[in-house]
Formats: structure tokens, C-alpha cells, sequence
């Protein structure tokens, strides 16, 4: 009966607590790890979020790159962080569903993570550099079958969407290329447009600026339907590759345990952020667009993802290099 009562107590003090908290948050810095280094979408939507949640929470919020093993190390330093809302991780499917599939890692992200909000959807592209003679899918899938084993193709790591792309990309058109990973996308896009690497899938997001000054040629992008940022670009299933829907995901997500009324106080924060005109237009312009989705409903997406991305991985035969 004692122990009944002690629960009962705990439950009450814990429901009027919570709100308090809530209110009260955030009373200092708040911090957003990007698992990634600088320059990749990851870092660009992160640092498109911390000046409008700045002002939003009336705190200071901050980005901090923590890069490494295709994202593990930044994913699993915020799983184990205290969950108190003020150590955040901006994530994608790499680290947060992907990864579980590829690694044997020391926690199950999906799983350790609280996730906060959707933050962008965004298909990949195939691009070359500009020195490669391929305008099409077709001319660039003859070109490899004409050399084997000549080319080559970078990816943000081993286990992430561009890599997966690119061995669906193999495995469609029976390809013979090598995977060449990098550490994120910012070192990998550097070398596909300086010629040291022919060809990669990369995000709309971070291939506009190179495009648009022609230090990159789209050839397809990834997704169902063409992107609304390139428009006149087909499609991989347009291009001859069956069922080939790959589209990056990102969020924002807090350690496992932080409480609800926190999560839910950020989710209200990035959902105004997003109906923002002028970010709208960012995202837009980026080929990005989420519907609006509470925390809750973020938590059912997330749960659907983990077994998509892990017949994905089947699929496409991927290894850690």
C-alpha cells in the first residue's frame, strides 16, 4: 500500500513538474550537434535553424560539428547526453536508421534518440564533373561499361545515401566502379568538382551554388517524382532505373528521456520556423518540403523508416569499406 502511494505520488509530482520545466526552458546555451563536417546539408539546415530558435527561445543555440564514422560519433554523443533539451542533434537517415544496418554500434539511434521535428526531405542527384562526356544516364552508363573498373564514384561515407545510390546505380545498369567514401559530403563534392573523382549522388540542397556556376552537370536526381529545384532534370526511373526512390530525410531529435513537454515546447519552435516565408523559399529553392508533423508523429515516421533503409541496404548490397 506504501509503495502504491509512493508511485502514485511520484506520477503526480512528475505531471506538475514537467510543465514547470517547460516553461521555465531553456535557461542556458542550447547546442545542435551536426554529425558532420561543415559544408554538408546537414550543417546548412542546422545553421539555417540556430538564429531563428535564438530568438525564438530568447537563448543562445549554437552549432557544433562533430564528424566521424558516417556519423556514429556526433549521433551517439547526443544519445548519451543528459536529456535536458540542451544538447540537440540535427540528423538524417544515415545516423539515425541507416547505420544500424551496416555497424555494429553501441546503441540503437533510433531507439536512443527523442525525435523533435522534421526538418527537410530531399532527393539526391547524380552528378559529374563537368570533364566527364555524359549529358544523360545513358551516355554515362556507356561510358563505364566502355572502361570497367576506370571509374570511380565519392559518397559522403560508407553507408550513407550516396553510397547507397551508388551501388543501386551498379546493380541497375550492371556497372563496374569503385566506391570511394569521404567524410562527409563537403570533402566529397570538393573533389568530384576538381576533377579527382568523376561522378557522385549529393543532395539538391548542397549541389545548387556548383550547378548553377557549372562545376557540376545533374544527370538524375533520386526521388519519385523530379525535383522542384531542377525541374528539367529526369529522374533515375526516367533514366531506366526501376524503382529507384532514395530521398534523404533530416530532423531534429534530443537524447532518449528528455522530457515531453521540452520536445514538444521545440517542436512548436521549428514548425513556426518552417512556415516562415522566407524559409520556405530557402527550402523550396533547396528542393526541400515537409508537411508539418507534431513529435509524435515524427516518432511513428522514424519507426516505418528503420525497416525501409534496412531493405535498402539489402538491396543495394552495400558493405562497409
Amino acid at each position: 500500500m506504501i509503495r502504491n502511494f509512493a508511485r502514485a505520488a511520484a506520477v503526480v509530482l512528475a505531471a506538475a513538474i514537467l510543465p514547470a520545466m517547460a516553461q521555465e526552458y531553456p535557461t542556458q546555451t542550447i547546442k545542435i550537434v551536426s554529425p558532420y563536417p561543415p559544408g554538408g546539408t546537414t550543417d546548412i539546415l542546422a545553421r539555417m535553424l540556430t538564429p531563428k530558435l535564438t530568438a525564438a527561445l530568447g537563448q543562445t543555440v549554437i552549432v557544433e560539428n562533430k564528424a566521424g564514422a558516417s556519423g556514429n560519433i556526433g549521433t551517439e554523443l547526443v544519445a548519451r547526453s543528459k536529456p535536458d533539451g540542451y544538447t540537440l542533434l540535427l540528423g538524417n537517415n544515415t545516423g539515425v536508421v541507416i547505420n544500424q544496418s551496416l555497424y555494429k554500434l553501441n546503441i540503437i539511434p533510433a531507439q536512443a534518440l527523442a525525435p523533435v521535428a522534421l526538418v527537410g526531405m530531399v532527393p539526391t542527384a547524380l552528378y559529374v564533373h563537368p570533364s566527364v562526356p555524359a549529358k544523360t544516364v545513358a551516355e554515362f552508363v556507356a561510358l563505364v561499361k566502355a572502361s570497367p573498373g576506370k571509374y570511380s564514384f565519392a559518397s559522403a561515407g560508407s553507408g550513407s545515401p550516396q553510397h547507397l545510390a551508388g551501388e543501386m546505380l551498379k546493380m541497375a545498369f550492371d556497372l563496374d566502379m569503385v566506391h570511394i567514401p569521404y567524410k562527409g559530403s563537403g570533402p566529397a563534392i570538393m573533389d568530384v568538382i576538381g576533377g579527382q573523382v568523376p561522378a557522385s549522388f549529393e543532395s539538391t540542397v548542397v549541389l545548387q551554388p556548383h550547378i548553377a556556376a557549372g562545376r557540376a552537370r545533374p544527370l538524375a536526381t533520386s526521388g519519385a517524382k523530379r525535383s522542384i529545384s531542377l525541374p528539367d532534370v529526369p529522374t533515375m526511373m526516367e533514366s531506366g532505373a526501376k524503382d529507384f526512390d532514395l530521398t534523404n530525410w533530416y530532423g531534429l531529435f534530443a537524447p532518449a528521456g528528455t522530457p515531453p513537454a521540452i520536445v514538444n515546447r521545440l517542436n512548436a519552435e521549428v514548425l513556426k520556423i518552417l512556415a516562415e516565408p522566407e524559409i520556405k523559399e530557402r527550402l523550396a529553392k533547396m528542393g526541400s518540403a515537409v508537411d508539418p508533423l507534431t513529435a509524435a508523429e515524427f516518432a511513428q515516421f522514424i519507426k516505418e523508416e528503420v525497416p525501409r533503409w534496412a531493405a535498402v541496404v539489402k538491396k543495394s548490397g552495400a558493405r562497409i569499406d
